[in-house]
């Protein structure tokens, strides 16, 4: 038999193994460090905790904004899951606007809830990496487009609202409300605040 060949071949397969350990050791305790410290969470430190070189933090994860999102992903893909079930077999129960405001109103308590989500779902290139990751607002975008675009249609959205306008109010009420008593109060607040206006009802 050949010897196999590829990128692959002269690395043993303990130090995949051990790279994986690596990996999820890693992530572990970028979960614990996210949750107290938010986005601006120590490399260095979870490094230390982790018991590994900094070198090895940033081969697994090469920006502040990859790690990020790693620490995210199961928040992320629950989004996603909702988005789809408003999109899919609910889409027919519940008006577009309610159906849009709802979801979103998740978005934001999952932002207040979570550290470090908001930075996720900040405009690319605004955490300061060379090369910024795409992956969770890139899912978000598109699991969120048939939501917003029903809700245009029917006239419950202003016409040229668009995702990126939607995620920038959900960023800046996180952010603001990231250090508030009760940052899910405040910012679910502030999110119905945005969504009737400032004028009294009529």
């Amino acid at each position: 038999m050949s010897p196999p060949t590829g990128r692959h071949a002269s690395q043993p397969a303990g130090r995949r193994a051990d790279a994986r350990r690596n990996y999820a050791r890693i992530l572990a305790v970028a979960e614990e460090e996210v949750a107290a410290h938010g986005a601006d969470a120590s490399l260095e430190q979870i490094a230390r905790v982790a018991g590994v070189g900094s070198a090895t933090v940033r081969r697994h994860f090469p920006t502040r904004r990859a790690l990020l999102e790693a620490v995210s992903q199961s928040r992320i893909e629950a989004l996603c899951d909702r988005a789809r079930d408003l999109t899919g077999d609910e889409a027919g129960a519940i008006d577009s606007r309610s159906a849009l405001l709802g979801w979103l109103g998740e978005v934001v308590a999952y932002s207040a809830s979570a550290r470090g989500l908001a930075a996720v779902l900040a405009p690319e290139g605004t955490m300061g990496d060379a090369d910024p990751m795409d992956g969770c607002s890139r899912k978000l975008e598109a699991v969120a487009a048939p939501l917003l675009h029903r809700a245009i249609r029917d006239g419950a959205v202003a016409e040229g609202v668009t995702f990126a306008d939607l995620m920038g109010l959900i960023v800046g009420i996180a952010l603001a409300t990231e250090h508030d008593p009760d940052p899910a109060a405040q910012s679910d607040r502030l999110f119905r605040l945005a969504v009737a206006g400032l004028s009294p009802q009529s």
